[in-house]
């Protein structure tokens, strides 16, 4: 269950109200309570979240970093491009996991939903009516999670969270900051990833 509070939030975050987002917060309160841990206020969580370029569910990702505090901004959540609607929580102290999923049989019901076909034909999210939209959120929101979510066994992980860096060089091509991750030495020249010419 989503509380209000945490909807309302999630909803200004993520941009528009849908059905996806609410089952990523869904899938990540399961995960926090399957590890008996709070939401992320710095690194105390990682998460590998499943979720994938351009398909039909990528809004549940959002729903997934405001449940966790999992952030692209706080660097303890990546996107393993898998296109599914999974993640994998650790809690990084002690380096228990547990992956969650939406049940199959739930998530093919909701593909063939009136919401889906809509967006399928091009339909912008803010554009469908909230009477369609409305009821998959309150669904989303509100089904048991034994009905939408299959939680798996908590595990240990060989885990080792990237540390960050104030490490920085100025590209010699570009003259932009690049931070020492994303640095490529290139003939002693140091270059960011885009004037180096690699990946």
């Amino acid at each position: 269950m989503i509380d209000g509070h945490l909807l309302e939030m999630a909803i200004e975050f993520h941009g528009h109200t849908c059905p996806a987002m609410p089952l990523g917060i869904r899938v990540g309160l399961a995960a926090m309570n399957a590890l008996g841990v709070e939401r992320a206020k710095n690194k105390e969580l990682y998460c590998l979240c499943e979720t994938g370029p351009a398909h039909a569910a990528m809004c549940f990702g959002d729903g997934v970093q405001v449940a966790t505090g999992c952030t692209f901004g706080k660097a303890n959540i990546e996107s393993l491009g898998y296109s599914k609607s999974a993640i994998t929580l650790i809690e990084v102290k002690s380096k228990r996991a547990v992956r969650v999923v939406l049940n199959p049989e739930f998530q093919k019901m909701a593909l063939s939903s009136e919401f889906v076909k809509l967006r399928a034909q091009g339909v912008e999210p803010q554009d469908i009516k909230s009477e369609i939209t409305d009821p998959l959120v309150e669904k989303a929101c509100s089904l048991p999670d034994e009905e939408i979510l299959i939680v798996g066994e908590v595990f240990n992980i060989a885990f080792e969270p990237r540390k960050g860096t104030f490490e920085w060089h100025e590209c010699d091509n570009c003259g932009e900051v690049v931070f020492a991750h994303g640095l490529r030495v290139v003939n002693n020249k140091h270059f960011c990833i885009p004037c180096s010419g690699y990946k």
